[in-house]
């Protein structure tokens, strides 16, 4: 059987199964590519949204609008939709399009390495090494849990576990339990579980800005009228992007303009948060949207109790079962739960990609990541990324940018098939560079570098090289064709036996090309 061969060869490969994962598969069935694996280090599919299964946890986007939009399902149960009803939406997704046969459970990237004399991948797993013309790397930014180093950590006798990582088995009710970060994952943890547990600490180095959620239970004629009438459907879709693609300017172009959102924001906080000095504590110092706006009707309800605590300090050394945070608070505790996000601008899997020249990504990108349209690197052929940098969104549906992605992905091996032959693009360096300088050009004026705040959206460099900064229009319109001028095409030595077929368009290098979004505008 395929699945089991130790050496297997396709045209694709696949890496990761969440969201982007089993849409580029979809995409290439409905393209007619049918030679390609999808590699999952897991025994399921569904990406973060398998991985994420803490008490609390939804998504923040309303679920119409996060969702495949040659998916659509009438059938969701609320505005945002819980992760048990997301999980089952990929499964739903994975079975209706044919995607169980590609799927290769249990298999983990170890390495991969561009063989320039075959134009091809190796790609090392942990059950076994196949080869593949062409590799999409979907694992996201969200897949590898950030846990900070804290000093005496190792020593807590204690509970101690990620968000992302949630310990079923243990039970917090009764226990004393530290939630260490106040992050889209802890604001939703912490109502979950503070009605069970006998004290709950909670570490804040930073606010966030909190709005209401405007969640409620999608009717049962609702539901029926969009599977009778799919137009009602797509309308609803359709005015909840309108409404975030108007969102936009206010983030990218004017952020003075967020002031109200602030006073909206501080308002819904009032309501709950009764002293004036824990409101202090809770106010942010940054522009809101320098870090993603937060939805919950629950939290601020939630830190008022009276078995809540709210440390407004990072936490900084970790002595037995005690916690001390960086003003000296001191909190003994038996579970320490970190709500601390994941490794988004230092990728792990970077480590495991050898490029062209010997590289690895990481190394290729030590001084901040970038891609061409998001997508590609230079150096590294027929090698894309979806949701790869400057692709992130702050305030919409990352399905909308996934599936523009794919487009691009689809053209990509059009114009692959168009070309003949054993052949590879790769990025151009100058042309990498020319679409990074400019998005970091109109980075500049964004929220997210000049709201005064330290987000997971800035790399080590202080670059913002994670957030697209502009509308899922824009996004598309630039993703929409691959532009052979910005490529090399390479193409393996012929043999003896084998005609040398003619030079295709693009193998020019216009050193100076001009890669930026005015053809967006």
């Amino acid at each position: 059987m395929a699945a089991e061969r130790e050496h297997e060869h396709v045209r694709v490969a696949v890496i990761g199964s969440g969201f982007g994962g089993l849409g580029a598969a979809v995409r290439l069935r409905r393209a007619g590519i049918t030679d390609f694996v999808v590699l999952e280090r897991r025994d399921a599919v569904g990406g973060t949204w398998r991985d994420n299964s803490y008490p609390g946890c939804a998504c923040d986007v309303p679920s119409h609008l996060y969702s495949f939009s040659f998916a659509p399902n009438p059938e969701w149960p609320r505005n945002f939709s819980g992760q048990e009803h997301i999980r089952a939406y990929l499964e739903r997704v994975t079975d209706t399009f044919g995607l169980r046969p590609h799927l290769r459970f249990g298999r983990e990237v170890l390495h991969m390495a561009w063989d320039t004399e075959e134009l091809h991948w190796t790609v090392e797993t942990s059950r076994g090494t196949l080869t593949a013309d062409f590799v999409v790397s979907a694992t996201g930014p969200l897949s590898d849990p950030k846990i900070p180093d804290i000093p005496g950590l190792d020593t807590f006798e204690g509970k101690v576990f990620h968000s992302a990582q949630w310990d079923h088995d243990y039970d917090l009710r009764g226990k004393r339990v530290a939630v260490v970060g106040t992050g889209a994952s802890a604001i939703q943890i912490v109502p979950a579980i503070q009605p069970d547990v006998e004290r709950l600490t909670v570490f804040q180095r930073t606010p966030p800005w909190v709005m209401p959620r405007m969640d409620r239970e999608i009717s049962a004629l609702e539901r029926r009228l969009h599977t009778v009438l799919p137009f009602t459907r797509a309308l609803r879709r359709q005015l909840l992007w309108i409404v975030r693609e108007l969102q936009v300017g206010a983030f990218t172009r004017h952020p003075g303009q967020l002031g109200l959102v602030e006073k909206l924001a501080a308002a819904h906080m009032k309501k709950a948060i009764k002293d004036p000095e824990m409101r202090r504590q809770l106010t942010p110092d940054y522009r809101i949207g320098c870090k993603r706006i937060l939805l919950s009707n629950t939290w601020y309800p939630a830190l008022a109790q009276p078995n809540v605590d709210v440390v407004a300090s990072g936490l900084k050394e970790v002595r037995g079962n005690t916690l001390v945070a960086t003003d000296g608070t001191a909190t003994e505790v038996d579970a320490v739960v970190f709500g601390t996000g994941f490794h988004v601008t230092d990728m792990p899997i970077a480590t495991r990609i050898k490029g062209a020249d010997g590289t690895t990504l990481a190394e290729a990108w030590r001084d901040g990541m970038e891609a061409l349209r998001g997508s590609t690197a230079a150096g590294f052929p027929n090698f894309m990324t979806v949701i790869g940098p400057n692709t992130g969104l702050g305030n919409s549906s990352m399905i909308l940018m996934i599936e523009s992605q794919l487009n691009y992905m689809i053209d990509h091996l059009r114009r692959l098939d168009a070309l003949g032959g054993k052949v590879a693009l790769t990025a151009r360096r100058s042309a990498v560079r020319s679409w990074n300088a400019h998005i970091q050009d109109r980075m500049r004026r964004t929220v997210w570098n000049t709201g005064g705040c330290d987000s997971w959206y800035l790399d080590a460099n202080g670059r913002n090289t994670t957030v697209w900064p502009g509308t899922t229009a824009e996004f598309r319109k630039v993703t929409r064709r691959l532009d052979l001028d910005e490529y090399e095409v390479l193409r393996r030595r012929p043999t003896a036996d084998e005609e040398q077929p003619p030079v295709a368009a693009g193998t020019a290098d216009p050193a100076d090309a001009d890669i930026s979004l005015k053809e967006a505008s």
